[in-house]
This record gives C-alpha cells, sequence and structure tokens, in this order.
C-alpha cells in the first residue's frame, strides 16, 4: 500500500490542531455556563471536560478523516477496486 500524500496528511494534523483548540474553548465556555449557574462541583467538571471534549474531538475528527481520506486518493483507489468487481459480476 503506498504511503498517503503527505501534503494531505499534513493538512490532516493542522485541521485537528486547530479541532483541538475548538474543543477547548468549547470546554472553557461549559465550564463558564456552569460556574454562571451555580452547578460547579468538582464531579461536573471531570464529567463536563471528558464529555465535551471527547465529543468535539471524536465528531470533528472523524469527519476530517473522512475528507483526509478523500484527498490523499485512498477513495479514488478504493473506487476503482470496486468498479472492476462490478463489472465482473453485475447485480
Amino acid at each position: 500500500m503506498p504511503k498517503p500524500n503527505t501534503e494531505a496528511a499534513q493538512q490532516f494534523w493542522r485541521i485537528m490542531r486547530w479541532i483541538a483548540v475548538a474543543a477547548l474553548v468549547m470546554v472553557l465556555a461549559a465550564l463558564t455556563y456552569l460556574r454562571l449557574s451555580d452547578g460547579l462541583t468538582f464531579h461536573m467538571v471531570i464529567a463536563t471536560v471528558a464529555g465535551v471534549s471527547v465529543s468535539v474531538l471524536l465528531g470533528c475528527g472523524l469527519f476530517a478523516l473522512a475528507f483526509f481520506s478523500d484527498k490523499s486518493g485512498h477513495d479514488a483507489r478504493v473506487d476503482a477496486a470496486t468498479k472492476s468487481a462490478r463489472d465482473i459480476d453485475p447485480p
């Protein structure tokens, strides 16, 4: 299997850094909201940090992987491989 396009990989990691910054901002916003509404306890802080950061990183990270797959050429190789299989055995 050939190595992925280095430009696509660099762009993916640049996007992931921005996603991490966005997750941090969202965690801080959620903690600020909880502080203003007098609902902030130690366990609430841990749950908020874990829940918000994992949700943002997972959701945005999967979208970033989809874009990386397309830009690096992986999708084109899979399409070409399945196209030849479809031509041999039509439904």
